[in-house]
């Protein structure tokens, strides 16, 4: 059984080269997404919109691989960030960022196959934000995002470049939320090895 890996299947989208910002088309993409706000270091409703990301979207996986005969590997976290005040994610001031987590979802995977997971999940764990969890079908289409290698606090200079200078040099303007990729697990990986997409949807003036 072949496993569907986004990672794979869009690899153009998802490594990135870390020297310079290059520019993508990104299609409509699924996910299970969460919304919340607030620093993701110190939230407990960050914490536990991530635990409940993993566990359903590990229960659509095994439901997928059982009833349909079709895996997948799990996608990696995604977030999308935003504030009143953009500059704060150059300034880290991480009390006024509004955020929405989320994991990708193979194409064939429905509503019904996740609810019928979140039941399940619901069953085995007690997880406070999974009625939060819902479905998203979301388009970014034309956007400019780095591989940004280190801590997520020595993010600012990289965005501080993006919005200051190649934004504005490309002809471009901001078109959407910026939305970061986190390709390794912070529990396993060292602060200075860190591997994130930064990714910035645009718009041409």
């Amino acid at each position: 059984m072949e496993k569907y890996d986004v990672k794979r299947v869009h690899k153009n989208l998802y490594s990135p080269p870390s020297e310079d910002f290059t520019e993508v088309d990104v299609p409509e993409f699924r996910y299970l997404a969460v919304d919340g706000s607030g620093d993701p270091n110190i939230s407990s409703a960050y914490a536990e919109a991530v635990e409940a990301l993993y566990s359903v979207s590990y229960t659509v996986k095994f439901a997928s691989e059982k009833s349909l005969e079709r895996d997948a590997v799990v996608g990696p976290l995604e977030g999308l960030w935003w504030a009143d005040d953009m500059s704060t994610f150059v300034t880290r001031d991480k009390q006024a960022w509004k955020w929405t987590m989320m994991i990708n979802q193979p194409p064939w995977i429905t509503d019904e196959m996740i609810d019928s997971a979140k039941s399940v999940a619901a069953a085995k764990k007690d997880l406070p934000a999974l009625p939060k969890l819902y479905p998203m079908t979301w388009t970014e289409g034309i956007c400019v995002q780095i591989l940004h290698i280190g801590a997520y606090d020595d993010e600012g200079p990289v965005l501080e470049r993006l919005h200051h200078r190649v934004i504005p040099e490309r002809g471009f303007t901001f078109d959407g939320k910026h939305h970061e990729i986190y390709l390794s697990d912070p529990r396993r990986t060292a602060p200075e090895k860190l591997k994130t997409i930064l990714r910035q949807p645009v718009a041409v003036v």
